[in-house]
């Protein structure tokens, strides 16, 4: 995809990526295919508390986990909302790629990048599996995570 005198098409996300399943692994898949190296921006712990979030999975597995993936090329920690444009300078990206649940809100950083909302996986969410899960299991998922941290 990369023509010799063109820079790699770099693209640009980020995400939480707690209890990884299929939609994350979908929108990053998409995200990866829209250019020549994808840098995933995954929220620190304590950005997420920040935004009134507790992830059942620490921070240094979740970039380790999304890290390990062949469709990513770079993980860098999310700190706050604020650090996208330095991000985008730093890494020379051409594309900042988001899930359509955020659509308009990044709208912004088109005075840096194209802008582009990616279809999220219908039927999967962090969110519901957490829902779906039992207390009993939610508390025993939380104690075994802070066993292997």
């Amino acid at each position: 995809m990369t023509d010799v005198n063109q820079s790699p098409r770099t693209i640009l996300t980020y995400g939480t990526f707690d209890l990884f399943h299929i939609g994350h692994l979908r929108i990053l898949e998409r995200a990866r295919a829209l250019g020549d190296r994808l840098v995933v921006g995954v929220s620190t712990d304590g950005f997420n508390a920040t935004k009134g979030k507790k992830s059942v999975i620490p921070f240094e597995h979740r970039r380790d986990i999304v890290a390990a993936l062949r469709c990513v090329d770079l993980v860098i920690p999310e700190e706050n909302w604020e650090q996208k444009i330095d991000d985008i300078r730093r890494h020379g990206v051409r594309v900042f790629a988001m899930g359509d649940d955020w659509q308009g809100r990044f709208d912004f950083l088109a005075e840096y990048c194209e802008v582009c909302y990616l279809s999220r996986t219908p039927e999967i969410s962090t969110t519901a599996i957490k829902t779906d899960l039992e207390p009993e299991r939610r508390d025993h998922l939380e104690a075994v995570t802070r066993e292997v941290g």
